[in-house]
């Protein structure tokens, strides 16, 4: 993990590790700016943003990473701690997306020096609130990702047989996040420097160009925007989790079946919450109790945040007889033998958009055979294989995308490919895929096969698994050995060129 690698070389590494451990401890901080503002943070801000591919995207002011380099680490220092004795962040840049709806997602794009501020705040503030965020909330968190939310939920239907499933869409979730009560939830979660505060409360308020002066929201884009929603939706996690999961019982059980036992003859909702930023679920185990969460929750995000939720994209689902989708998967609970289990595939606008993607690589090679252009192909298989194998049917629904393009494929690369099994492919594609699929070999680069891909079993992330300990870190480098030493058997096995 190289954030690991930056934080041993500055140093930072034992002062993240002391602010997580006094934030598990419900400790508050009330001296971070002289932490934020310290030079060993203000170059690991500058290493980690300028790492990053939008280093060299321009903010308001049209500079870039290159600029920022052209200063020394003192000058740079003192630029950043001149700034912050009078903050006020320069204009943002709007820049809108397109959604896969059609409609446009808004990005703010902060000046490069505001960036290099925010993520001198993230740094400190990171390990004090993931100390605080509920176990299974898993976007924008360190080490986590959508498998694991996946692989949360999968649990839930296969082993708790949890089948309904309540899905709750929040109406632009970051365009209207109160400040006023996101500065008492960072000051609830243990942020009590007055300083930092006011900081932050400038950052959201920073001028959008063309637009004004926001009034609420936190801006998409900013490096500090996905940390601020996870503590908003912070206080949701906790209040689904003690209505039923954390709800204290009057004598403590030995087992926890003991424990869930002595919950179902209460009055309590039973419901288990599955968060990734602002998509979430709530899994229960029959309509009724979905329905009094539905209701639950859409008072709660209504009324103690301050915010509303899409009636037309919120609902309660029977999975025995209908799909949810989540993170670009769709998930059903379907019969096998007496028992049900998760089946999930790919949503079809997701299904439609590889589909397309596929169109522009092969019409891109066509025109321009190179071996390049059959890299880049390559990487787009490469990367939809590892996002979606961790779905049930992922070879039922790339078998289908690769039949319904085999015409298009065969049409254009004919001409310019040899359609062949592949005979002494390099190892990177005997790694990733078998030999029994007929493929194109573009200047001499054989293409990677869209049917090739197996499903590979969701893992639940061990919650112990943090950088911000040293039992968390030792996982991390052992985990790292590990694939090495596999990279190094699986190199050391493949056919030497000769």
């Amino acid at each position: 993990m190289q954030a690991l690698r930056y934080w041993d070389y500055y140093g930072m590494t034992e002062t993240f590790a002391k602010l997580y451990n006094e934030s598990s401890e419900q400790k508050s901080f009330s001296q971070l700016y002289d932490i934020i503002t310290s030079r060993e943070n203000i170059l690991l801000s500058y290493r980690t943003v300028k790492s990053n591919k939008g280093s060299n995207t321009p903010g308001t002011d049209g500079k870039t990473i290159k600029d920022i380099q052209k200063l020394s680490d003192d000058e740079l220092v003192e630029e950043v701690r001149s700034k912050l004795k009078h903050y006020h962040p320069k204009k943002v840049r709007r820049k809108l997306i397109e959604k896969e709806n059609g409609k446009s997602r808004p990005l703010g794009i902060p000046c490069i020096i505001d960036r290099i501020i925010q993520q001198c705040f993230r740094q400190v503030l990171e390990p004090i609130a993931d100390a605080r965020f509920y176990k299974h909330s898993y976007g924008f968190r360190p080490l986590r990702s959508t498998h694991h939310a996946m692989a949360r939920v999968q649990f839930l239907i296969n082993k708790s047989s949890l089948h309904y499933v309540v899905d709750i869409d929040i109406r632009g979730f970051f365009d209207n996040i109160n400040h006023t009560l996101l500065i008492k939830q960072l000051w609830n979660i243990g942020i009590k420097d007055r300083k930092v505060l006011a900081c932050i409360s400038r950052m959201l308020k920073a001028e959008i160009d063309g637009e004004g002066i926001p009034s609420k929201g936190v801006p998409q884009g900013g490096l500090l925007s996905t940390l601020l929603s996870n503590i908003v939706l912070n206080d949701l996690d906790h209040w689904v989790a003690e209505q039923w999961e954390f709800f204290p019982l009057h004598k403590p059980f030995k087992t926890r079946e003991g424990e869930l036992l002595a919950k179902k003859r209460t009055k309590l909702k039973e419901g288990y919450l599955v968060r990734y930023a602002d998509d979430f679920k709530i899994l229960c185990r029959d309509w009724k109790t979905a329905q009094r969460w539905f209701h639950a929750v859409r008072m709660y995000i209504k009324q103690r945040l301050r915010l509303d939720i899409s009636p037309e994209k919120s609902q309660v689902i029977n999975l025995r007889k209908r799909e949810s989708e989540f993170l670009g998967f769709t998930i059903r609970a379907n019969r096998k033998g007496k028992k049900r289990v998760a089946h999930t595939g790919i949503k079809a606008n997701k299904k439609r958009k590889i589909k397309a993607e596929a169109k522009k690589h092969i019409q891109r090679i066509k025109a321009s055979p190179t071996a390049q252009n059959a890299i880049l192909f390559n990487s787009f298989v490469l990367g939809i294989h590892n996002y979606f194998n961790r779905a049930t049917h992922v070879n039922i629904e790339f078998s289908r995308l690769a039949y319904e393009l085999q015409a298009f494929i065969y049409n254009r690369l004919k001409p310019v490919g040899k359609y062949e099994h592949p005979t002494n492919p390099p190892p990177t594609y005997k790694k990733f895929y078998s030999l029994g699929f007929k493929t194109f070999k573009i200047s001499n680069v054989y293409l990677f096969p869209l049917a090739n891909v197996k499903t590979r079993n969701v893992m639940n992330i061990s919650q112990s698994l943090t950088p911000f300990t040293s039992t968390g870190r030792e996982k991390i480098q052992k985990k790292i050995r590990s694939d090495i030493q596999q990279e190094i058997s699986q190199l050391m096995k493949s056919k030497l060129p000769t």
